[in-house]
């Protein structure tokens, strides 16, 4: 059976139900149906894993090392840190804000047209951010905007498509790609450092914009699709679930903490007083984290299943979050810190797109997974922001562990009320059995 058959080209034989009989209707289902059925589990599935990690590697690794960035613009006095959060997560925000659409674009185009346009869009916003690197407005609309919608259609894109090739490995495939995006980010905040310190800001810009587009474009050639069907871009009866609107919220609320460390750690390492390598060597070892804590709860989802993995990385999260970073004062601490947070970190992306896949099926991942998404917004667009008006209001960035403990506290109580109700999802899929595979 080959694994290119395209269910949009099932659902389009389906409008002409006037000139079919219901016994070929039927047949057509049942051929859908052995197509789910029938998951490869590899085979050229970890083709595609392999290039949905080398776009990752760039989208996701690109937003988790701004903090170098921002903490560079600060220094220059470019605008204050809320200012320059605001332009990390507005990137952030339009992988929520763009889901449904992008999810609808995806399927409309397919996966290997979306690939080259969205990593497009990347590159040739992080080259044209190196005209801006010195006026905020440019940088909202260069770096903010069309790198944020490149980001966007990469990000729903490598996270369903893995879902058409697996069921059994669908964890560790999923995990797979999102650990390229820690990797991304930890390479990528090395990289973009000592490209700061040698030739400034404006060619950090150019040569990381170059280097996506040459090195993944030719990994949107390998991309495939495999369950390509059209469907209805919102399924509204999912707001009567009350399993679905307890993941959408639960995950919503989950993404306001998301980009606080990565975003404030290299902020936090200077007003220490550490060296100023040491912020960038966090961020680096907070992304390496990220990538085996994506791996790791990936392959957990296989074993335990994927709600009690998301459970297991928000708790750990918020444990951090509260008990760790708050008392941090040196860099043995916050390496910890760094290690655990990137850890659970990673794993509450890994583990998203399984969630979705386990609880509504491979045909509808991408549907659903984009209605979740969408509910991300306000916490990708207004998270590390309001860590940063809690900074200024409380000291700055100056002002030591005790100006940045407000927003530390902030995001480790919405850690704790995105468990809360992630536990539930799995207290409603169980029937209440703590062994049940979910």
């Amino acid at each position: 059976m080959s694994q290119s058959i395209q269910l949009s080209e099932i659902n389009r034989s389906s409008e002409v139900t006037h000139s079919q009989s219901p016994m070929s209707n039927e047949v057509t289902l049942n051929h859908t149906h052995s197509l789910v059925d029938e998951m490869p589990e590899g085979g050229y599935g970890w083709v595609v894993v392999a290039s949905c990690s080398v776009i990752m590697f760039f989208s996701v690794g690109g937003f988790y090392s701004w903090g170098v960035i921002q903490a560079q613009l600060a220094a220059e006095s470019i605008a204050p840190n809320s200012t320059l959060a605001f332009i990390g997560s507005l990137g952030v925000s339009l992988i929520a804000f763009g889901a449904i659409f992008m999810g609808r674009l995806i399927r409309s185009i397919g996966a290997r047209n979306a690939g080259f346009l969205s990593c497009l869009l990347m590159g040739g916003g992080q080259i044209l951010s190196s005209a801006s690197s010195k006026n905020v407005g440019g940088l909202f609309v260069t770096n903010g905007i069309i790198v944020g919608l490149g980001t966007s259609m990469s990000f729903m894109l490598c996270s369903t498509l893995p879902s058409q090739y697996f069921k059994q490995k669908r964890g560790l495939a999923n995990g797979a790609v999102f650990s390229a995006a820690g990797i991304g980010g930890a390479i990528l905040s090395v990289v973009q450092s000592a490209l700061i310190s040698r030739l400034g800001v404006a060619w950090t810009f150019r040569i990381i914009g170059a280097a996506i587009i040459a090195l993944t474009f030719p990994a949107c050639c390998f991309l495939k699709d495999r369950l390509r069907r059209s469907t209805a871009t919102i399924e509204w009866s999912l707001f009567l679930d009350p399993r679905f609107v307890m993941l959408a919220l639960g995950s919503a609320i989950g993404t306001f903490p998301l980009l606080v460390p990565p975003f404030f750690l290299p902020l936090y390492t200077n007003s220490l007083g550490l060296a100023a390598s040491a912020g960038s060597i966090l961020l680096a070892v907070f992304n390496v984290s990220s990538a085996i804590g994506r791996v790791s709860f990936g392959a957990l989802c296989d074993i335990c299943g994927p709600i009690t993995s998301l459970s297991l990385a928000l708790i750990l999260s918020a444990l951090s979050l509260l008990a760790i970073w708050p008392v941090s004062n040196s860099l043995a601490p916050l390496m910890v810190f760094a290690i655990l947070n990137g850890f659970g970190n990673g794993g509450f992306f890994s583990t998203i797109p399984s969630v979705v896949a386990h609880m509504y099926g491979p045909i509808r991942v991408t549907t659903v997974f984009s209605m979740v998404l969408t509910g991300w917004a306000a916490g990708y667009l207004l998270g590390a922001p309001i860590a940063g008006w809690l900074l200024d209001a409380y000291g700055g960035s100056g002002g030591g562990i005790v100006a940045y403990r407000p927003a530390m506290y902030y995001a480790g109580s919405l850690s704790v009320g995105s468990t809360g109700f992630i536990l539930g999802v799995r207290i409603l899929t169980t029937k209440k059995n703590l062994f049940t595979f979910a």
